[in-house]
């Protein structure tokens, strides 16, 4: 792609050359379901259209817009950008599984430093108050992880008994 880059739209400026590969690269994402030459045919068509009504982002294409040079260019710009986004698009799966490992291995290093520190104190507030409030015997708690999975534990269990309950009554009353 960036050798394509240096070789075509030799006499626009910088800034004309930014702006058109910009669009066209934005022009093939948008339609990838379409051939090079349909893609094309709608830029000129589009083009034309916009400098007929003098309200075109690219007003030095006037002169160049029907040039074979310009269409070559451009077509072989197009052919790399669909390039481009079909390799992209045949990488996603392997990207998605490398972002799930990564995630997967940021939760493990976490449970492991979690594992290695002493509870905060509002940790072993909340899972007295819990104990206390349902009559639970207290264990030693050693590290943030028993201390979470302790609290966790207790808390799904109420729930799981709230719920039921509510179910049972909802059953009886209708």
């Amino acid at each position: 792609m960036y050798e394509i880059k240096k070789q075509i739209y030799l006499d626009f400026t910088k800034n004309q050359k930014a702006s058109l590969l910009r669009y066209l690269r934005a022009m093939v994402k948008n339609s990838l379901a379409l051939s090079c030459e349909d893609i094309w045919d709608k830029f000129v068509y589009d083009e034309k259209y916009y400098l007929e009504m003098n309200s075109s982002r690219f007003e030095f294409l006037k002169d160049v817009i029907d040039d074979e040079i310009f269409k070559s260019d451009t077509i072989k710009y197009i052919k790399e950008c669909k390039k481009y986004y079909e390799y992209k698009e045949k990488q996603r799966p392997i990207i998605e599984a490398n972002k799930a490992y990564e995630k997967q291995k940021r939760e493990f290093l976490k449970e492991v430093k979690m594992s290695k520190e002493l509870p905060t104190k509002k940790q072993l507030y909340y899972y007295e108050r819990l104990c206390k409030k349902y009559g639970l015997e207290k264990r030693e708690l050693e590290s943030k992880l028993d201390a979470r999975n302790e609290i966790d534990k207790i808390i799904s269990e109420h729930n799981e008994y709230y719920i039921n309950s509510l179910t049972e009554k909802e059953g009886i009353e209708e």
